[in-house]
């Protein structure tokens, strides 16, 4: 991990590497799972003494921001999954209607996400976009689905950054999470809908494009026509493997039950 740890100039006290700690997780800067530099190093960096960064750490562990682990260092603790509870995570992954007020959702959030990344993306927000989008269209060269799929929600997360708003980075890090984790299994579905990859596609490239000219208003409509789109591919999909599964089970019944003979049969009649 760089040096992203700023020294204490004045008063050297845990609180204080307490408070930039704590400031760089609501930023969004350290995430779940990165290890803290060693202890050594970490004094070093924030120039105060061992025994206060000790302190320091053991108040982080004990407000469950950081977490221990014998043998491999200190890391940031899983606090995101935290917003949606297991029970809650269940009821969404089995009910239908979870998934159309998840986009729902998420078109209106992600919305405002891309009007803010607009107007306050920072040129080293800009280069983060530049390599995700470089890594989009390598994957969408390629055709792999799955690589596709993650650098999509990768995307997401790095709009999200760029918005410079923690309360939305937290919450739809936590709407993210539930793609990453499986919750909804038919996400994959979307990149089946002839030409779907290529609209897909198009549509981060017009996202990225309107935060880069710093167009609010374009970023806005770009986002929902983006989550708009999903929805309507994802119904499509959906039906589309229904009538699939019916019609299957017709040809079944029907040629098991004598219904329909068999195309040798017919020829020789």
């Amino acid at each position: 991990m760089s040096d992203i740890f700023s020294r204490i100039e004045h008063s050297r006290t845990a609180d204080e590497v307490v408070q930039q700690i704590e400031s760089l997780i609501l930023e969004g800067v350290l995430r779940t799972g990165d290890r803290l530099p060693g202890e050594r190093e970490l004094a070093r960096q924030f120039d105060v003494s061992r025994p206060i960064l000790r302190d320091a750490l053991k108040v982080l562990e004990g407000r469950g921001l950081l977490t221990t682990r014998p043998g491999g260092g200190t890391h940031v603790a899983d606090i995101i999954g935290q917003l949606f509870t297991p029970p809650v995570t269940d009821l969404i992954s089995t009910h239908r209607k979870a998934v159309t007020d998840y986009l729902e959702y998420r078109r209106e959030v992600e919305a405002i996400a891309a009007e803010y990344a607009a107007r306050r993306a920072t040129p080293d927000d800009l280069a983060l976009l530049d390599q995700i989008m470089t890594r989009m269209d390598e994957a969408h060269r390629t055709g792999d689905f799955e690589d596709e799929a993650e650098i999509d929600v990768e995307f997401h997360h790095a709009i999200c950054e760029c918005a410079h708003n923690i309360i939305l980075l937290h919450t739809l890090r936590a709407c993210y999470r539930l793609l990453s984790e499986g919750v909804f299994q038919n996400r994959l579905l979307v990149f089946g809908v002839p030409g779907a990859r290529e609209t897909l596609l198009q549509q981060h490239r017009a996202i990225h494009a309107a935060i880069k000219a710093g167009d609010p208003a374009a970023a806005r409509q770009a986002a929902m026509d983006h989550i708009t789109y999903v929805e309507r591919s994802m119904a499509e999909a959906e039906r589309t493997g229904d009538w699939r599964r019916v019609s299957r089970l017709r040809l079944r019944q029907r040629t098991d039950s004598g219904d329909i003979e068999p195309a040798r049969k017919r020829s020789r009649s």
